[in-house]
């Protein structure tokens, strides 16, 4: 694994300007980030023409490109499989709107979860809303040249796919073969699956990793939890992981206030890893 498949990602500097953000991941030696959208920064809700340049404006003068697009869309009002149709049509619509913001900003990804059907209806319902809406949402993305990304999430975020065996299962009934698959440790340490497994299932689909401590949850920086990261990381090295790889930190919120120094302690701790791999 080279230092280049790490990414910036503005996860904890949503208290701080994007302009301030991008400098800050250019002073960190990133040229590519993962823009999670989320206010100020570029939101579903406020992404103006104008706000989408002065977006790209700030990318192009810090030499930043963006990998993947990730709308906020487990806190935020936006859900592609709600048992409220109406609400989930809006959410649909909202997400074929960041697909036309990943071809303006140049981003080969879409970043997609499955949402979150009513917890007093059938998970098949659910999982029947989620696939017809993720399905509606890559049509959309294809159009346009974006590829999407799909996502587990942890069962107190979701009700529909939360294991890698589950993920198997819904990506196989997706339509298209252009969606990619993101493991996130922390979502693989709730679950109790292994990057064994990950690979197992999806192999070189496997297109981007986040790291992050837990307990096992928790999305927290490098050694504020107990996860084996050092073990993952080493995981990812055997079965030749080609893919990208970010910090996604979120805590207890206290890393928003400081999320430089947050940062630089997470590449603290995987640079050695990775000079091992070179050297070997």
């Amino acid at each position: 694994m080279e230092r280049n498949q790490i990414i910036g990602a503005n996860f904890s500097f949503q208290h701080h300007s994007f302009r301030w953000t991008a400098e800050n991941l250019r002073a960190l030696g990133f040229d590519r980030m993962e823009l999670w959208g989320i206010a100020p920064h570029l939101d579903l809700f406020h992404d103006s023409c104008g706000r989408l340049a002065e977006v790209k404006s700030i990318l192009g003068d810090n030499g930043l490109t963006v990998r993947c697009f990730t709308p906020e869309q487990v806190l935020y009002p936006v859900n592609i499989a709600s048992g409220d149709g109406a609400y989930r049509q809006a959410s649909v619509e909202r997400f074929m709107r960041a697909a036309d913001l990943c071809a303006e900003l140049g981003a080969p990804y879409l970043f997609l979860t499955p949402g979150r059907g009513f917890e007093c209806e059938s998970r098949e319902t659910a999982w029947t809303h989620s696939v017809e809406s993720v399905n509606r949402i890559t049509a959309h993305a294809r159009s346009l040249g974006v590829c999407c990304l799909l996502e587990p999430l942890q069962r107190v975020e979701s009700n529909i796919v939360n294991t890698a065996s589950e993920l198997r299962t819904f990506w196989r009934s997706l339509d298209g073969d252009d969606i990619d698959v993101v493991l996130d440790v922390v979502a693989m340490a709730t679950a109790g699956d292994s990057i064994a497994e990950y690979f197992e299932h999806f192999g070189a689909r496997i297109a981007h990793v986040h790291i992050a401590d837990g307990t096992p949850a928790g999305h927290f920086a490098w050694g504020d939890g107990n996860l084996p990261l050092h073990d993952h990381i080493a995981a990812l090295r055997a079965h030749g992981f080609a893919g990208t790889l970010t910090f996604e930190l979120f805590g207890n919120g206290s890393y928003a206030v400081d999320p430089v120094s947050a940062w630089r302690r997470c590449l603290a701790a995987i640079t050695p890893l990775l000079h091992q791999a070179d050297e070997a």
